[in-house]
């Protein structure tokens, strides 16, 4: 693969990312620099760690984590979206879900990374025989999710204010992480 590949399927990738963080920047309302480059920094890691574990998994066990990927993905983000919901009627100081929680963060970079293994293991197939060769496409990965979530959380937090006075952000974010998770789901099922 040639550096644009590489650099398009970095951007398809982070594109769950990219939609989770504008719903965690409306969520958070404001510049929060430290939590949000941490998120940030999560996704980006579990983008690129996802297909290094795909590749290192192929030789064996390529087919049975391809039979229920789509499964976990749709699962932890249908959790999540529910839970959003289910919190969006609350006061506000009685809600839960919160992108402070390191739960939260990790649970939503694992949930928007699941699809990434089958790009490890397509990865596995090209050609791509070693670690060091996968270096510099898991490293654009990594860096184009992490990109995607700052600027995300940034355009969460400058519209997340109109947004909010309609639709509470975390009903809106709850919608949206089920429908990521139906996406992944009817993806797989479908193809």
């Amino acid at each position: 693969m040639g550096f644009t590949d590489i650099f398009l399927l970095a951007v398809a990738l982070a594109m769950d990312c990219f939609t989770v963080s504008v719903v965690s920047g409306c969520v958070l309302k404001r510049w929060e620099g430290a939590l949000i480059l941490w998120i940030s920094f999560l996704f980006g890691l579990f983008q690129a760690a996802m297909p290094l574990l795909g590749w290192a998994a192929t030789s064996r066990f390529a087919d049975y984590i391809e039979s229920f990927d789509h499964w976990v993905a749709f699962a932890l983000l249908l959790f999540l979206g529910v839970k959003m919901i289910l919190e969006s009627a609350k006061e506000e100081s009685a809600r839960l879900f919160n992108p402070h929680l390191l739960a939260v963060q990790l649970t939503l970079a694992l949930a928007t990374s699941i699809d990434a293994l089958a790009v490890g293991i397509s990865m596995a197939v090209m050609g791509y025989g070693t670690i060091a060769s996968l270096a510099f496409p898991l490293s654009v990965i990594g860096a184009v999710s992490l990109a995607f979530g700052i600027l995300g959380h940034l355009l969460g937090i400058r519209f997340g204010r109109v947004v909010s006075r309609r639709l509470r952000p975390e009903l809106l974010g709850g919608l949206l992480l089920i429908f990521i998770g139906v996406k992944v789901l009817l993806s797989h099922l479908l193809a």
